[in-house]
């Protein structure tokens, strides 16, 4: 009898506190426009209103005061807020009772122009190049940065001590860049997933996507900068040992609320890792790498390119009657365009900033480096290819 005491109260205790942990979070805050950067609230600065804020999963918007209450049960516990137009500042934090989002006044947006980088694989030797990139960054002032994926050396295939010193020498190096950086979710950043190298367990509480949500936040999101809607899409998934370009509902569902909630009916631009449609990619053979696994899986039954995003039809859906001019990638570590005529859309990717400087691949010369954008009044009016030019220490 003394057992079975012990056993109910043992359960009930569980599931007093599983109820706890289920119970929602309700998070209050303030977006508003902080003049004089001190991060407070002052009598003379407003609240923002229309401001679309969620969790990943529920969205609500400030009301005319830039007051908003959500209801959080999420479990990436993080609230973000999308950057309206004329402000830029931190857009996500860790859930609690109160989060309140100060933001900088931008002044005019109308013209500007953006950076897009990928494949950065931060690591010690890599450093010069980031040092090089932040120089040429200088010389051309923009007013921001889209890092779209693989920014560390490698989390898939390591322990835990080497892929956090990783993600550290990544934070680091992008706190070294004085212009707003928006980072997205790489292949590289999927910590320990290759387990039987990395030797990681899968129960792991930093396993996959969470080492990026732990140091970077929210591994899809979205900001306005200009009259456009820039999103940053997480185009990776994986199935047991390996990664695959996929999009999953769950956040398809949410960009589908984020965009009912988005006034008017802004230009989309998307930037995500793996690439939605590759010239590139058509050069890989699709047999199985001894090292590197299947460049083909089955995934719900279906047959897919792990580095091609299958998903691009229902993101499409989705992104709906919005013009759609750009959608950026990298992962190839070459800069390369595709389109369809008539479509409105160019699919770019760019290239790499990590070493080799330069390589020949099919008779092509690839060049590592990144690409600007100008736009003007909602429309790109340049793209320019900026090589590092940056050559390989020979050893």
């Amino acid at each position: 009898m003394i057992n079975l005491i012990r056993v109910l109260a043992l359960t009930g205790s569980i599931l007093c506190q599983l109820a706890l942990w289920s119970q929602p979070t309700v998070v209050q805050g303030t977006v508003f426009s902080d003049a004089n950067g001190n991060g407070r609230q002052d009598n003379q600065e407003i609240g923002l209103a229309g401001v679309v804020v969620s969790d990943q999963n529920q969205v609500t918007r400030t009301d005319v005061n830039g007051h908003y209450t959500l209801s959080s049960d999420f479990p990436y516990h993080t609230i973000q807020i999308t950057l309206p137009n004329g402000y830029l500042g931190k857009f996500w934090y860790p859930v609690s009772d109160q989060v309140n989002f100060a933001l900088t006044p931008t002044g005019p947006q109308d013209h500007f122009i953006f950076v897009h980088a990928s494949d950065c694989h931060v690591d010690s030797l890599n450093l010069p190049r980031m040092a090089r990139f932040r120089t040429l960054l200088d010389s051309i002032q923009p007013a921001f940065v889209l890092m779209s994926g693989d920014l560390v050396r490698d989390a898939l295939r390591v322990t835990e001590p080497v892929a956090r010193g990783y993600y550290e020498l990544y934070m680091e190096q992008i706190g070294l860049i004085p212009y707003p950086v928006f980072s997205g979710v790489g292949n590289h950043e999927l910590f320990g997933i290759e387990r039987d190298k990395s030797l990681v367990s899968a129960s792991h509480p930093l396993y996959g996507k969470n080492m990026f949500r732990h140091y970077l936040g929210p591994d899809y999101y979205a900001f306005n900068y200009g009259g456009i809607h820039f999103i940053s899409v997480d185009a990776m998934e994986y199935q047991n040992l390996f990664y695959y370009g996929g999009i999953d509902t769950l956040q398809l569902s949410w960009l589908n609320r984020e965009l009912a909630a988005t006034s008017g009916n802004p230009s989309v631009i998307t930037f995500n890792h793996i690439p939605l449609v590759s010239g590139g990619f058509s050069f890989q053979a699709f047999d199985e790498d001894d090292y590197y696994g299947p460049n083909i899986m089955r995934v719900d039954g279906k047959l897919r390119h792990r580095h091609i995003v299958a998903d691009y039809d229902a993101l499409r859906k989705v992104i709906g009657n919005h013009p759609y001019p750009l959608a950026l990638s990298g992962h190839y570590h070459a800069a390369q365009s595709a389109s369809f005529e008539l479509s409105g859309t160019q699919f770019r990717q760019t290239s790499a900033l990590t070493r080799p400087d330069r390589f020949t691949f099919h008779d092509f010369e690839i060049r590592s480096g990144f690409t600007v954008y100008e736009v003007d009044h909602g429309a790109i009016i340049r793209s320019t290819f900026v090589p590092l030019n940056l050559p390989d220490v020979q050893k």
